[in-house]
């Protein structure tokens, strides 16, 4: 790291990448600085340098110590160990420690009493939520929502003549042709265990998912201005049940809250609604298929004025970006519930979802709030035509 690199990011001050520390004497609290930095984006820590950004410098013997001390702590006291490369630079005479924290590659990490440490701003703080600790375990692949299990929802819950349509439709065969037990059926299909539908299982095929999930909804509204800070509000709605009754439901509510567009039909045609329909059925899709089934919180589709907003529980996946998704790469957050939705929902799982909604309707925005932990796509609509509606 070169010296004017330093000085600016001492100047901006401490973030959520970058730490100051005058010293540091206790391998404990280097430890929880490591492991909340590989649980997250990585990060650099400065020691030797004030709160403010000014440098205060380390003596000789601080950089002996502390260089043997980050050593050991990042093999003994980070689980798994990790591996920080350090400089030593000498900034207006004074000697300053730099110790990059790579991103980990195999996280959740740890600290050796069993802590997980995460960012939180600039600051750092344990993860002491279930769903948070989960979150942490599946960023490493290691655990997936969609196959955790759904809250007591069982065999008995399932709608059984549209799982057995889907049976036939899937395998071309009926369940009684498989001679083997509804419950082994679920279990061999992965959509449960032991009579106990898994997420999968219970948001697709049960009779009532929001019985035992009432957070996996979705909750929509319609607005009369740019605005959800409004005491009046055209249309709302919780939409429930299974994903695929909840997939049609969300396109219905929202294109009934979009102007038709009559353009060259004729008069007594209904018109083609503003947004096209298949750009919908993308967004939506994306949401059901690839939010965060750990974050016990709705989808919510919110229809403005000006714009139309999905925004979905979680941020993008590992080390995608919203640059990545518009050149179509994609990660599968939900691998099995992925596995079903292409017959279940319009969905295709190449990770052209989103490259097809842009070549339809290149108006959209997509932000991916990893801080706020969620993300949304913002389509934005026809100012003429939202003119029209407010005028009437």
């Amino acid at each position: 790291m070169e010296t004017i690199e330093i000085m600016q990011i001492l100047a901006q001050g401490e973030d959520s990448q970058n730490q100051f520390k005058r010293n540091i004497n206790n391998p404990d609290s280097l430890s929880a600085e490591m492991v909340a930095f590989s649980n997250g984006q990585g990060g650099t820590i400065f020691i030797g340098v004030e709160d403010d950004g000014t440098i205060s410098g380390l003596s000789s013997e601080d950089i002996q110590r502390l260089n043997q001390m980050i050593s050991n702590v990042a093999s003994q006291n980070v689980e798994p160990a990790i591996n920080p490369t350090t400089q030593n630079i000498t900034i207006t005479e004074k000697i300053i420690l730099v110790i990059n924290v790579p991103k980990g590659l195999n996280k959740p990490y740890q600290d050796k009493n069993g802590v997980f440490w995460v960012k939180s701003g600039a600051d750092k703080r344990r993860a002491t939520s279930r769903e948070e600790i989960q979150r942490l375990f599946q960023a490493s692949g290691m655990i997936h929502a969609d196959v955790a299990p759904a809250n007591g929802l069982t065999i008995s819950d399932i709608d059984m003549p549209y799982f057995r349509d889907f049976l036939q439709r899937r395998y071309g065969e009926t369940l009684d042709n498989q001679n083997l037990s509804l419950e082994q059926t679920i279990t061999n299909m992965n959509l449960g265990e032991a009579g106990e539908l898994n997420m999968t299982g219970a948001l697709l095929f049960s009779k009532d998912p929001s019985s035992r999930l009432p957070s996996f909804i979705i909750k929509a509204g319609a607005f009369p201005g740019e605005s959800i800070a409004t005491d009046n509000y055209i249309d709302s709605r919780n939409i429930t049940g299974r994903m695929g009754d909840v997939f049609q439901q969300t396109i219905g509510f929202i294109l009934a809250n979009l102007k038709q567009v009559q353009g060259e039909q004729s008069v007594n045609s209904p018109g083609i609604p503003e947004i096209p329909r298949p750009v919908l059925e993308e967004l939506v899709t994306n949401a059901l298929v690839h939010r965060d089934y750990f974050i016990s919180a709705p989808i919510r589709v919110f229809v403005f004025l000006d714009r139309v907003e999905i925004i979905s529980p979680g941020h993008l996946p590992n080390n995608l970006t919203v640059e990545n998704i518009k050149a179509g790469n994609s990660n599968s957050r939900n691998p099995v519930l992925t596995s079903f939705a292409y017959q279940i929902l319009p969905y295709r799982g190449f990770g052209s979802g989103i490259i097809r909604a842009l070549e339809k309707y290149p108006d959209i925005d997509f932000i991916d709030d990893r801080e706020g932990n969620f993300f949304k796509c913002i389509i934005r609509r026809d100012r003429e035509l939202s003119n029209n509606i407010l005028n009437g």
